[in-house]
């Protein structure tokens, strides 16, 4: 029966143009729908227990289709995480501990199954799953400090009970979070648990219009890069074909690739947010007016995405929930150091090393840091120079100015993908080198050469009227 489930998917994966990895995880995507309305229908309010027996079972049985006996890794790894909260307590040393073994565990994985290719294998799930055990961590530790030691952000999250291994389980295996994110922390999935997350005290959420549009949203992403997708493979930067077409050809294949790229990261995260939205976990309280709002497990800003012509706006759309774990938990958390800029550059070096081994992961981010600066830099200028402020508010010179910045900002946003994509030195070395690294040597030249021009449109007077 599994063998011909097996083939069955095989075929259809080749019809497709996809690998069968590829289909199972998409098929495991979209089952959090029908997983998401049986939760809703007959679990609302029901026994806990019942719920994390349920989110364990279904997660574990999605883990199975996917990467069969493998799912060990993922099961070892909860168990030992709780024994470590529950022997340890809420200490220092368990904080350390977790974070040193889910991190290692992480690592070791990425060692023994790496290839130089995008495989989807335990590993995948299992990046998402480190992450919320490593918060789950830090925030039962904080539930065990004087309030009034902690943050406001860390009073939210602080986890003030002593979490049961059905709790833990519950937690890592939930069916919307499980595969590919978002990251929420264990007090928001025990509030969905016991039913609090509902725009309707006591009543099943009105979430079903809101979770079909991120499902459409997220279809309609899928759609075009199912449609552009093969005719812009990342193999094709390795060719010989690719090599020999002249400069300005290479870029705008580099610009038009990232940008489709992307989207299969944007296809995901909004299929698994309709999922959460569906389920309850999306809700995020009422704004000012009274009106639901569905965003708390929202990865991606789409409108800020596709119109921002800031390498920073397009971060801040991009993984959000990813990236703001790391903030919660390694930037905020190095606060001690007292310096900002090594919080930030040790915060994108646990991003690097948390997607993988490979060079081209390192390289993505470093480049991602360099150009941030250079990008804040410039800002500053902008705003600081009354040349420059002037030109810039000129209603006239919005439109090139808006274009000329998109052309540079989805330029220089494929080019430290390349390195994220190709994984390995000698394949990403060779397509840097057929565009002469120009990404390296304009941030690198403008870093350098923006503090010369701010000499030149800043003057004196007015940097002491900032100051003042």
């Amino acid at each position: 029966m599994a063998a011909s489930s097996g083939s069955l998917l095989h075929g259809v994966a080749g019809a497709l143009g996809a690998s069968e990895p590829a289909l199972r995880l998409i098929l495991s995507i979209f089952i959090g729908y029908p997983l998401a309305l049986f939760q809703r229908h007959f679990l609302f309010k029901k026994q806990p227990s019942h719920i994390h027996l349920f989110n364990t079972v279904t997660g574990l049985c999605i883990a199975y289709f996917n990467f069969g006996s493998q799912l060990y890794h993922s099961l070892l790894c909860v168990v030992l995480h709780f024994l470590i909260l529950r022997l340890m307590g809420r200490t220092v040393t368990a904080v350390i501990t977790g974070f040193c073994f889910q991190l290692g565990y992480l690592l070791f994985g990425y060692y023994y199954t790496a290839t130089d290719d995008y495989d989807i294998k335990w590993t995948m799930p299992h990046c998402v799953l480190t992450l919320k055990l490593i918060g789950l961590g830090f925030d039962y530790y904080d539930g065990g400090r004087a309030m009034t030691s902690l943050t406001p952000e860390q009073q939210r999250y602080a986890v003030l009970g002593v979490p049961t291994l059905m709790e833990v389980c519950g937690f890592s295996y939930y069916y919307g979070g499980f595969l590919v994110g978002p990251q929420f922390p264990m007090v928001k999935y025990l509030s969905l648990v016991k039913g609090e997350l509902s725009d309707v005290e006591g009543q099943i959420p009105n979430s079903v219009v809101p979770a079909m549009k991120r499902l459409c949203l997220g279809l309609f992403f899928l759609t075009v890069y199912m449609v552009l997708g093969p005719y812009l493979p990342d193999s094709y930067f390795l060719t010989e074909e690719y090599a020999n077409q002249p400069l300005w050809y290479r870029c705008v294949y580099m610009t038009v690739w990232g940008k489709i790229t992307l989207y299969k990261y944007v296809t995901c995260w909004l299929v698994t947010e309709g999922v959460c939205i569906l389920s309850g976990l999306g809700y995020n309280e009422k704004d000012d007016r009274g009106e639901p709002r569905w965003d708390a497990c929202a990865n991606m800003k789409v409108w800020q995405f596709e119109t921002t012509p800031l390498f920073t706006g397009t971060i801040a759309s991009f993984n959000i929930n990813t990236n703001d774990w790391v903030a919660r938990y390694v930037f905020k958390r190095l606060r001690f150091l007292g310096n900002k800029a090594i919080s930030q550059a040790a915060a994108l070096f646990f991003l690097a090393i948390w997607h993988g081994l490979h060079s081209g992961y390192l390289l993505c981010f470093s480049l991602e840091f360099l150009i941030v600066v250079v990008e804040k830099k410039a800002i500053e200028l902008v705003r600081d120079s009354p040349l420059l402020s002037q030109i810039s508010s000129m209603s006239l010179l919005r439109p090139p100015i808006y274009l000329v910045q998109q052309l540079i900002h989805w330029l220089f946003m494929g080019y430290p993908l390349v390195a994220f994509c190709l994984f390995t030195w000698d394949k990403w070395l060779k397509v840097y080198l057929s565009v002469y690294f120009m990404g390296h040597l304009f941030f690198l030249l403008l870093l350098f050469a923006l503090p010369y021009v701010r000499l030149v449109l800043v003057q004196k007077k007015d940097k002491l009227q900032k100051s003042h």
